[in-house]
């Protein structure tokens, strides 16, 4: 049977050919098409990328950089925003990955200035918590034991502040091993071995000893433990012979009498203090010009430059029977405590804890101050002493004029001058001699 339409043979396909939709067991062949000439179409225009925008926050499924689908995987959605990517990366613009690819969002780069800002903070807090620590500390170990209102007929205040500063001959707290090392014997109670007045002021600071055999009135006073009035009999004496009779408070009463100058501040350390303070610090460099010797005080010391210790310290402060007066035992006293103020006072003992605290420590354990004295008036005495031998310091015995017996006779008509010029803080001209 011919499925053809009528006329239609298998010549009229062309022989025997295959194809489809033939009922021979041959395949009709393939069906001639005519040939339709095309012209390639324009190359197409690529539309200029899309300006980049921040990637909006994505949905909790990207958190920490994973895919909501997992890596690899094209949902087919595509919201027609092109997330920009850096160059040579994956996403459009890269010539690489996925099309519809999204990325998870990175980590934001570290804000440094903000930790800095923090780290300064924590760093300004903490040693702001150190140092008010230390402070209290320091404070609570100050023995103000020294009532100057006592001081009766006291003379007016001048400009600037004075300091009374004591060196006792005192052995509280020290052990027999103690004494005998440090050459102290082991006489009762405690005198003065050291006095000085201390002027800071504008005009820099004024250091002025007075030699413990100063030629001085006693004038009236209350007694510091009785509270009884005792008159003035004119008797003259040695200047330590006051702190012997009734402690600090006849001393300042006795120095402000013979002076005219009002004193502000008593400050007074004993032998075991000193010499503590000296070991804390690592010794105290000093250039000593002239050799001397006194069994008394075990001062030995060769002329140069040398490192004291406690023991040295002490020996070198307290010699004088090698010299020819007490006047030259004096100035020993005021290029040491200069020299330890210079290696004390300084930033690298202030904020290295294992230097300032075992420092502090061994001088407040046996110092003793004025009621009024503050922490804060205490490190201004001991900076100032600093400056005693630099810049616009001076340091000077208080102006001798000869003796009376075995005393020193002071200059009376330069000590008035001297007093003048500390009460107006003005610079001191007076000269010893």
């Amino acid at each position: 049977m011919n499925d053809w339409p009528e006329g239609w043979t298998d010549e009229n396909r062309g022989g025997n050919r295959y194809g489809q939709g033939s009922a021979s067991e041959r395949p009709e062949s393939a069906r001639s098409m005519p040939h339709v000439q095309r012209h390639p179409a324009p190359p197409r225009q690529r539309p200029a990328p899309p300006r980049q925008r921040p990637v909006p926050q994505q949905p909790s499924g990207y958190d920490a950089g994973q895919p909501q689908y997992g890596e690899g995987y094209d949902s087919g959605y595509n919201t027609g925003q092109v997330y920009g990517a850096p160059s040579g990366g994956r996403g459009a613009g890269s010539g690489g990955g996925d099309r519809g690819h999204v990325q998870g969002r990175s980590r934001p780069a570290p804000n440094w200035g903000r930790r800095i800002r923090i780290g300064a903070l924590v760093l300004v807090v903490a040693l702001l918590a150190v140092s008010i620590g230390t402070y209290f500390w320091a404070d609570s170990k100050l023995n103000r034991a020294v009532d100057l209102s006592k001081v009766i007929e006291r003379p007016e205040s001048g400009k600037g502040t004075n300091y009374l500063i004591v060196g006792s001959d005192s052995r509280e707290g020290m052990t027999s091993e103690d004494k005998k090392r440090l050459h102290t014997g082991s006489a009762e109670g405690k005198r003065t071995d050291s006095m000085m007045i201390l002027h800071t002021g504008d005009n820099g600071p004024t250091l002025i000893s007075l030699p413990r055999d100063s030629n001085v009135e006693i004038p009236s006073f209350i007694g510091s433990e009785s509270g009884k009035k005792y008159p003035a009999t004119g008797r003259t004496t040695k200047l330590n012979a006051a702190y012997a009779t009734d402690g600090p408070e006849l001393l300042v009463r006795t120095v402000e009498f013979n002076t005219g100058l009002r004193i502000d501040h008593y400050v007074e350390i004993g032998f075991g203090g000193f010499a503590k303070i000296v070991d804390a610090i690592g010794g105290v460099e000093l250039d000593i010009p002239k050799a001397f010797k006194d069994k008394y005080s075990g001062a030995d010391f060769q002329a140069g430059k040398q490192t004291l210790n406690g023991q040295e310290a002490l020996a070198f402060v307290r010699t004088r029977h090698a010299f020819a007066s007490d006047l030259d035992r004096t100035k020993n006293q005021q290029k040491f405590l200069a020299a330890l103020a210079s290696q004390t006072a300084t930033f690298s003992t202030i904020i290295n804890p294992f230097k300032l605290y075992p420092t502090m420590g061994a001088g407040l354990d046996t110092l003793i101050v004025d009621k009024d004295m503050s922490l804060w008036s205490l490190g201004k005495m001991f900076f100032a002493m600093k400056g005693v031998t630099g810049g616009d310091g001076t340091s000077m015995n208080m102006p001798i004029s000869g003796s009376v017996g075995n005393n020193l006779a002071w200059d009376k008509a330069k000590v008035k001058q001297l007093v003048e010029q500390l009460k107006n803080d003005e610079k001191v001209t007076v000269t010893e001699n």
